[in-house]
This record gives C-alpha cells, structure tokens and sequence, in this order.
C-alpha cells in the first residue's frame, strides 16, 4: 500500500494520537516508519500481530528444517502474547495515573516550576513517557531482542538495539511535542470542537511524514544506495512503465545490519516516491521471485487501493476523533474532572483512543486481505510466473519465521493479510 494510505490508517485507528498522549516514543516511530514505507510485511506477509514488532510476519516454512512450523508458531505466539501484555501494561499504567490521582499530582509538581500551560503540559508528557518507557523496557528487551537472538533472526548488539530504540525516541520526540501543543491549543480554542481541526492537522502530518521520510527519516536508520544489477533495475522499471507508474528510482538498503529478515517496498510519496529492496532480500532471492514480489505491490497502485485507502482513513480519522471526544468529555466526571483542558485529564482521553483503535483494527485488516488477495492475483497475472510468487512467498515466510496456519480468530482481528497458505492455494487456483 502506499505510505499515505497507511498513515491515514494509523491516524483512522487513533493510533498515532494515542501514542502521542501515551508518550509511547519507541511505537511512535514505529508506526512513522511504517506509515512511510511499504515493507514486505505490508507487500507480501501478513502483518504479526503484535504491534510493537514493526518486522515480523507470517507465513510458510521452507525446506529449512531450522524454520520448522512448529518453531515459527512457538515464536509467533511468543511475539502476540508479549505484544498483548504489553498493550494491557500500557492501558492499566494510563488508568491508574488518572484513578489514583498520579496525573494531578505530577501536574501540580509542573506547576511549581512554572505557570505556563503549555511549558506544565510538555513536563506532564515527558513524566508520562519516561513511565511508559521504563515498563515497557523488559518486554522491549525481551521481546525485541531476546527473542529475536533466540529465534537467530537478529544481527544486532545489544548496543546496536539500544541505540536504535534512542534514535526512534530522539526522532519521534518533537513530532509529539508538537502534536501535543497543537492539540491542546485546539481545546482550548476550539472548546468541545477541537477534534475537527485536529484531525485535519494529523491527517496533513500523516502525508507530510510519508513525503519527507524517505529523504529525512529513513536514512538515519538505514543507508540507502541505488541497486547495482542493472536486469533488475531494468525489470522493476519495465513493471513501472506498463502500469503507468513514475517513481525516483530503486534502492538497495542495509537490513542485514540489523535483521536476517527480507523486505521489500514502496517508499515516500509524490517526487519521493521510490522503490526500497532489502539487501537480504537481493542477495538471497531470485530476479524472478523479486519481481513478482514487486508486481503484487503494483498491484496495489493499479486496483486504487491507494485512493480507496485514503479516502477510508480521512473519514475514520474525523469519526475517531468525533467519537473519542464525545467519550473524553462524558467521562470526565467519573475521575473527578471537569474541564477538556485539565492537563490531568487528558490520559483519559489517551485510553478512549486506544479503545477506538482496538475496535476498528479489526475492520481495516478485513479490508486489507480483500486488497492483498486483489493485489495477489494481480501479480500472478502480471508476471505470468506463479512458480516464482509461490517460491516467494515461501522464502519470505521462512525468512521471517512465519507462522503457516495462525489461529482463525487471531488472524481475524490481527492480520492485515490472510494467511500464506491460504494465498499459495489461491494462487494454485489461479495457476490452474
């Protein structure tokens, strides 16, 4: 999909205003790369369901014996349930500031200091956030890095992986400081109709972010380079031209410096837009594997998935929005509030946004599959190679120790793509 279609989502699900409030700096940025940049999770894989694991995937096992079913379903539950614990850490942490009293108290300390509003208000976000980084911290650790050591899918040093947490922490930052001061000037301007020019203000940054990531963003994570085999450059560009498509050019970059993982994308929109090809992915596949796996994407651009999910992320992110307002100000009286502006408050409003995303994310990955299974048969049809989509998919799945069959229902409320196995049948079908 294209990077401004996945921000919109973001925004639509109140994710990114959630975090914001939470002061969740590490998923911000997560959810900013991934809003930029149509990686292979978002091509060919299915989204894992935990959240917080912007890489990881589902899939087929190959022949490999290492990356059996039964070890990619072990580590797949092993990243849900620690995504899922994570999320409910982060909820009850939010809860309990406003029930017991902790937000006015760290709100008076701000005070103290100063009698600037908005100075009480960034001092109250960076006490939010530090809480919420040092509970996350373990799970972070474990799951982010232990696990991914265990599994053998990691490159990093623990160095590395700290200094990759701070680099989304020091990039995501003033992105929320200003997302902040914007909305709380809003509420105090706007009053109970703040929503609507908020949600203006979002779904622009959304598109700002995927147009400047790739040339601001991007590169302070990975070093970019344009791809050396000029066949596939050639091959890539030829899909591009049949299908009326203009990009900047195509991209090798360092994922293995990182991850033994492959991805795969879109990247940027309008004269940024590009193509990004993992060097994982280049090294270890074929050219006619990383064709279809591009062709699946153009499938996307040709069936106008990308103005259907533009136009479906502008409208549920003003009904987020809408609707989290109502419910923040209905609730204010239960915790003993009685203003939309009381700084102390406004993790209530945090909470009703998590709640909003948690209903709809179900709603938007059924729209998904519907587009990925679209875009599937598309590149089969494109390429006229099914052999290789299938061998594809395979490697990928293997690749990103992937599980084949998930659960019907975790994959129902999950998984922004069906399951591999279900989309190698399809493509069986299709072949036949």
């Amino acid at each position: 999909m294209d990077p401004a279609v996945l921000a919109s989502k973001a925004v639509m699900r109140g994710r990114v205003a959630a975090l914001i409030l939470r002061g969740d700096l590490f998923t911000l940025v997560q959810s900013i790369f991934c809003a930029s940049s149509t990686c292979n999770e978002k091509v060919l894989i299915c989204n894992h369901p935990n959240q917080q694991d912007a890489m990881a995937s589902e899939g087929l096992p190959d022949s490999d014996s290492s990356q059996s079913p039964g070890k990619a379903k072990t580590y797949n539950r092993i990243k849900l349930f620690t995504g899922v614990v994570s999320s409910v850490i982060s909820f009850v942490l939010m809860l309990m500031l406003v029930v017991f009293g902790y937000s006015m108290e760290a709100v008076n300390v701000a005070k103290s200091i100063t009698s600037n509003e908005y100075v009480v208000l960034v001092v109250f976000a960076l006490y939010v956030g530090l809480l919420q980084a040092i509970v996350a911290l373990p799970l972070g650790y474990y799951s982010g890095f232990y696990v991914e050591h265990a599994y053998h899918l990691s490159n990093q040093s623990l160095a590395r992986w700290a200094w990759e947490r701070m680099k989304g922490t020091l990039v995501s930052l003033p992105i929320i400081v200003g997302v902040l001061l914007m909305l709380y000037y809003c509420m105090q301007v706007y009053d109970r109709w703040w929503w609507l020019p908020v949600a203006t203000a979002l779904t622009l940054l959304s598109v700002v972010l995927a147009r400047i990531a790739p040339v601001l963003i991007m590169p302070l994570f990975y070093k970019f380079t344009p791809i050396e085999k000029n066949s596939l450059r050639e091959r890539i560009l030829r899909l591009c031209g049949n299908a009326g498509l203009h990009i900047a050019g195509v991209f090798s970059f360092n994922l293995s410096k990182n991850t033994r993982k492959a991805n795969a994308g879109f990247t940027g929109i309008g004269k940024s837009k590009r193509i990004i090809l993992a060097d994982t992915l280049i090294k270890d596949f074929s050219e006619d594997e990383i064709e279809t796996v591009f062709a699946h994407e153009l499938g996307h651009y040709k069936h106008r998935h990308i103005l259907i999910g533009i136009v479906v992320g502008i409208v549920s992110t003003f009904v987020g929005l809408f609707a989290a307002s109502q419910l923040y100000e209905w609730s204010l009286p239960f915790f003993g509030f009685s203003e939309i502006t009381d700084i102390a408050a406004l993790p209530i409003l945090a909470l009703w946004l998590s709640v909003f995303g948690l209903m709809t994310s179900p709603i938007g990955n059924i729209l998904s599959r519907k587009h990925e299974r679209q875009a599937d048969a598309f590149a089969v049809r494109t390429t006229g190679n099914a052999v290789s989509f299938v061998s594809a998919l395979r490697k990928l799945a293997s690749t990103n120790m992937a599980d084949p069959e998930p659960h019907p229902l975790i994959e129902f409320l999950f998984y922004s793509h069906p399951s591999i196995t279900k989309r190698i049948k399809m493509v069986e079908t299709l072949q036949a």
